[in-house]
């Protein structure tokens, strides 16, 4: 090779040979299309791409021969200066020999390199945008970072191509819809379920924190001084964690006339008493329940309580049924079972608190005996309102002197009852039933007209004379 050709290749970068490509002059020249179909794609291939450039395919040396004259060679060195052609007589015109020192084109020649140029320069350009869409990222999850290339254009997309699932307590940062560009850092936290138990109050909250001490600064937990169920450094894992926390307040106690006031993340009233270095003996006890929790400048007193037991026996009343008899007058009742009273045993605490007598309390209470429930027939049978013989009688003149006219009138010997003044053992020989003074009115005039076709006015002796008249 001569020293034009290496030092035109070394100006241009190496070239590829391609088989059986030579010239009429030992020079350089475009490759024709025939010759790119003897050259595997990958070389000329990757070296366009590479250089953004077709790369020259330089000629092969001419096969030795025997030596030419020095003419002859010379001739021919200065025919590879002018491009080929050959060097003008000596006696030509000097005008002629400068009159186009470029080497002739033929339109065959510019239809051969045209769609040659084309391919490199789509090559070429394929090639920058392949390289310009590439983009160096950086991804985070959950603190882990990974670098990756891609060509998406937004994070939800280079998201999807890693496979990592976001949801809607999950943080991405910036959001799925930011564009994406080379260099940029993407970081993605998941969301962690966290029940927290936070002075006594419970509720779930999400964080994106992986730690508890993190966790409590999002969520603005006031933790200084505070009861923690997990340390602060404990990791919060995908699935959650359930945490209590008790912070530090300030509660008043009230205990045999002192005032005592102290800081504590407790979580009883009793823990809270017990801290403050009061005891509670027997009954002792606190103003609110010793296992309730004690909240912010709560003040509590201690009860003091002495006291004694009283155990009283107490009746229990008796229930009453009544049932419809329509073989009884109306307005009639009869008692088929007495009702007796139950007994009831009752225990009462009394109780003196800081010095001061309390009503009775009952603390257990027990039935001894049951109630005997009373049972009633009450009548529904109409009453008859005459008796042949005692009707035109003055009826109402004889009630009046006997019982001033009132149907439940006694006697003060609680013999005799009613308007007209029956003894038990009559009434009930009448039809009666009961006492005669608990049956209606009508009912006792009825059976007082019974009585008088009986035996006359005789059992009333002294006012007997009245229902004449």
């Amino acid at each position: 090779m001569s020293n034009a050709q290496g030092t035109h290749r070394a100006a241009r970068g190496a070239a590829t040979p391609v088989p059986g490509a030579a010239t009429e002059a030992g020079g350089t020249r475009l490759p024709h299309q025939s010759d790119w179909n003897a050259v595997p794609n990958s070389s000329w291939a990757d070296e366009a791409a590479a250089t953004g450039c077709l790369p020259l395919i330089p000629e092969q040396e001419p096969a030795p021969t025997a030596a030419a004259p020095v003419g002859a060679r010379t001739a021919a060195r200065r025919a590879a200066r002018n491009g080929g052609r050959p060097e003008p007589a000596a006696g030509g015109s000097r005008r002629d020999s400068r009159r186009d020192p470029r080497p002739e084109l033929r339109p065959d020649s510019l239809r051969r390199l045209l769609p040659q140029a084309l391919v490199v320069a789509f090559l070429a350009g394929g090639t920058v945008a392949f390289l310009a869409g590439d983009k160096d990222v950086q991804l985070t999850v959950d603190g882990e970072p990974r670098t990756l290339h891609t060509f998406a254009d937004d994070v939800g997309e280079v998201l999807a191509q890693q496979g990592v699932t976001v949801g809607e307590h999950d943080l991405v940062a910036p959001g799925p819809q930011a564009e994406l560009h080379d260099g940029d850092q993407v970081e993605v936290r998941f969301g962690r379920p966290v029940t927290l138990t936070l002075d006594g109050h419970r509720r779930l909250l999400w964080t994106t924190a992986d730690t508890v001490d993190e966790a409590l600064r999002e969520l603005g937990v006031r933790a200084e001084g505070a009861h923690l169920s997990a340390s602060r450094g404990s990791s919060i894992g995908r699935h959650g964690l359930d945490l209590d926390v008790r912070t530090e307040r300030t509660v008043t106690l009230l205990a045999d006339g002192r005032e005592r006031t102290v800081r504590t993340n407790a979580a009883t009233v009793r823990e809270v008493v017990a801290q403050s270095g009061i005891t509670l003996q027997n009954q002792d006890t606190t103003s609110v329940d010793p296992e309730s929790f004690p909240r912010e400048g709560q003040t509590i007193s201690v009860l003091r309580i002495s006291g004694t037991e009283e155990v009283r026996e107490e009746p229990v009343r008796f229930r009453t049924e009544k049932h419809k008899d329509a073989k009884l007058f109306h307005g009639t009742e009869a008692v088929d079972t007495p009702g007796k009273a139950g007994v009831r045993r009752v225990t009462y605490a009394f109780r003196t608190v800081n010095g001061v007598k309390q009503r009775p309390r009952i603390i257990r209470s027990e039935i001894v005996r049951e109630p005997v429930t009373q049972v009633v027939r009450i009548g529904t049978k109409p009453l008859p309102t005459s008796v042949a013989g005692a009707d035109g009688l003055n009826w109402q003149g004889l009630a009046h002197c006997e019982a001033g006219g009132r149907p439940h009138a006694v006697d003060p010997s609680g013999t005799y009852g009613g308007l007209y003044q029956f003894d038990t053992q009559t009434w009930h020989s009448l039809g009666g039933s009961g006492r005669p003074q608990d049956a209606p009115a009508g009912e006792q005039t009825f059976r007082a007209k019974r009585l008088y076709i009986q035996r006359g006015s005789s059992p009333w002796p002294v006012c007997g004379r009245k229902l004449g008249g």
